[in-house]
């Protein structure tokens, strides 16, 4: 008789959204080895580039673009038969004054940092509810702190966190979890863009250490040491974490500026 073959379990599948850079690119390449994940991103080259290093498969798209947001998580269950997790990475800052910013970049922010996860992950519910399975939302401590020019990116960003708490309230009773984490300061693409709005310049490093001076660890974080959290609030090691928010930040939301004076070590 031929030998009988013990079926082999299928692989989660994960979707990130702005896989293309930064934390999502970290996550996905965290991810690959046990996962079929998804990266997509509206940077074609980029999100090829994380493809082609971790295995992923490449999508571009504009998640503002809310009828291909919906068709994407189709697409996904199409492709493979199942969605695992969700990780809401895209995201957007155009800073101005609350007393200046163009109505347009407000709608912008709002339409990338909250209400296009809104939509995709209205899309994802009844998929997640089938597998029992998780959302991260990438947060930001700037939506419990905030700073000049953040007035949408912060407001988007508060909003995500309790939409995330709502989505655990409403869905933990079908199996379902949602969670936020809030980096602080991490080394990526987008936090190289505003060290070299400093008048350090060109010099990362230092202006890196200059914005994390107050910072407990006194140095910024990595895309991987987020990606490492979000990892762990989608595995089954966080089965009972739910409606969170975890910050990634080293200290910072802990440490009083002020105090950081009195610190013989500063």
């Amino acid at each position: 008789m031929p030998e009988e073959k013990t079926p082999v379990e299928a692989r989660n599948v994960v979707l990130v959204t702005g896989g293309g850079s930064g934390i999502g690119a970290a996550v996905a390449e965290r991810l690959s080895k046990t996962s079929t994940v998804v990266v997509c991103d509206l940077r074609r080259r980029a999100v090829e580039t994380v493809a082609q290093r971790t295995g992923a498969h490449p999508i571009v798209l504009d998640i503002s673009d809310y009828q291909a947001a919906k068709d994407l998580i189709a697409d996904v269950i199409d492709r493979f038969g199942r969605l695992d997790g969700l990780v809401l990475n895209a995201g957007s800052v155009l800073p101005a004054p609350v007393a200046t910013m163009a109505l347009k970049d407000w709608n912008r922010q709002l339409e990338v940092n909250l209400t296009a996860p809104f939509v995709m992950t209205q899309a994802a519910l009844p998929h997640l509810i089938r597998s029992k399975g998780a959302i991260v939302a990438v947060s930001s401590v700037g939506a419990i702190q905030t700073g000049p020019g953040l007035g949408a990116y912060a407001a988007a960003k508060a909003g995500i966190d309790q939409l995330m708490k709502c989505v655990a309230y409403e869905n933990a009773r079908f199996g379902v979890r949602a969670n936020a984490v809030a980096p602080g300061w991490i080394r990526t693409e987008m936090g190289d863009e505003e060290m070299r709005s400093l008048a350090i310049g060109s010099d990362l490093d230092a202006a890196y250490q200059k914005v994390s001076e107050h910072v407990p660890q006194r140095r910024a974080g990595t895309a991987m040491e987020a990606a490492e959290v979000i990892a762990f609030l989608l595995s089954p090691a966080a089965s009972f974490v739910n409606g969170a928010q975890y910050v990634v930040d080293g200290g910072s939301l802990i440490a009083n500026s002020g105090m950081t004076y009195f610190d013989s070590h500063s």
